[in-house]
């Protein structure tokens, strides 16, 4: 993450997408104090990965399939 003053902006604003490539997500300021963030669209984030979460849950030894039947018919 890098910080740019409105100033610096206004003159890479030809470059601005490759910055923002390079650096990731760029903090507009104005006189020291942010104002702006400029980010990325799409394709930057990665989906996080769960398996751990999977992992540490506990396995319930019935097909989750018979347990949404069980819960049908009961209604």
């Amino acid at each position: 993450m890098r910080q740019i003053s409105v100033r610096q902006m206004r003159a890479m604003i030809g470059k601005l997408g490759e910055l923002v490539e390079a650096e990731g997500e760029l903090i507009v300021t104005r006189r020291g104090v942010p104002i702006a963030k400029v980010v990325p669209l799409g394709g930057a984030r990665r989906m996080p990965s769960h398996a751990a979460l999977r992992a540490s849950m506990p396995l319930l030894g019935v097909p989750t399939e018979a347990l949404v039947r069980e819960d049908r018919d009961g209604r």
